[in-house]
């Protein structure tokens, strides 16, 4: 069975949380039957956080940045950082000035008013796409597999955009080693991006990368008839709403949270083991 990471209830506040590596932490089905769960958990964000510039060493950033601020992990600790920060580390710029847009982005920008560049971008980035609404936003598949809007194309100032990092499943690899290395605990690092929504207004957040989490969180018990019930939950994109609620303010400065408590099996399969794409 594989270890998972537990939050003890009846520990102190978040900053001096202390952790259990258990099998499970239990609750009982009227079956009878027990369950791993999560009953609580803190988050947190490291800030002020220092201003990114393409090349730099983001793992030694976060973790300089926690030593700064006297903040320790934990074992079991999920770091949740925002895609921005490692498309602007690893130079995923792109110079608008260099695209030529071709005939089906002209088309989209005099439909959606929205920069032929640019959608000139969002068509190479991406295998397909359609517009949600009379002038947009633009929903695309991107080349690894994601659903996003736009692609996950985002805008630098009126001359460039920024990619997104690209292998997300390394850049969490990548994150996840240097952390552990100069904090000398297990974590596990989530790489998140922010993405509306066809249906309705506003953005969520969604998780693109990750290490040393099981994606999917696997529930199975039996009902009281006897049959099997089984659930598959996506944990690392609720891990991403949840740290979501600190990261998604505009302006904040604040591209890496702490979620402390969190139960999750320790894996590398990554995001890319779940996506629809890449499992055809």
């Amino acid at each position: 069975m594989p270890i998972r990471h537990v939050h003890d209830p009846n520990a102190a506040p978040a900053c001096r949380t202390e952790f259990l590596t258990l099998l499970e932490q239990t609750r009982f089905l009227p079956s009878g039957v027990l369950l791993m769960t999560t009953a609580a958990f803190s988050a947190f964000s490291v800030e002020p956080f220092p201003w990114i510039s393409p090349g730099d060493d983001l793992g030694s950033v976060i973790t300089t940045a926690l030593q700064v601020q006297d903040v320790s992990l934990h074992d079991g600790d999920v770091i949740v950082v925002a895609s921005k920060v490692v498309s602007i580390a690893e130079e995923r710029r792109v110079d608008l000035a260099a695209v030529v847009p071709g005939t089906l982005a002209l088309e989209l920008s005099a439909r959606t008013g929205k920069s032929a560049e640019v959608l000139q971008v969002v068509l190479d980035e991406s295998d397909e796409h359609f517009v949600a609404g009379e002038r947009g936003p633009i929903i695309a598949r991107h080349r690894l597999g994601y659903q996003l809007t736009s692609a996950g194309v985002d805008r630098d100032g009126p001359d460039g955009v920024w990619l997104l990092p690209a292998d997300p499943d390394g850049s969490a690899r990548r994150l996840r080693d240097a952390i552990v290395a100069a904090a000398g605990v297990r974590v596990a690092v989530v790489i998140v991006d922010s993405d509306g929504r066809a249906d309705r207004l506003g953005s969520t957040v969604l998780a693109l990368g990750a290490a040393g989490i099981a994606p999917l969180r696997v529930t199975e018990y039996a009902e009281l008839d006897g049959r099997a019930k089984r659930q598959e939950e996506t944990l690392v994109d609720l891990v991403a709403a949840a740290a979501g609620v600190i990261l998604g303010q505009r302006g904040r400065g604040a591209p890496v949270v702490i979620l402390r408590g969190i139960s999750y099996e320790v894996s590398d399969d990554g995001i890319t083991t779940i996506l629809h794409k890449s499992r055809r």
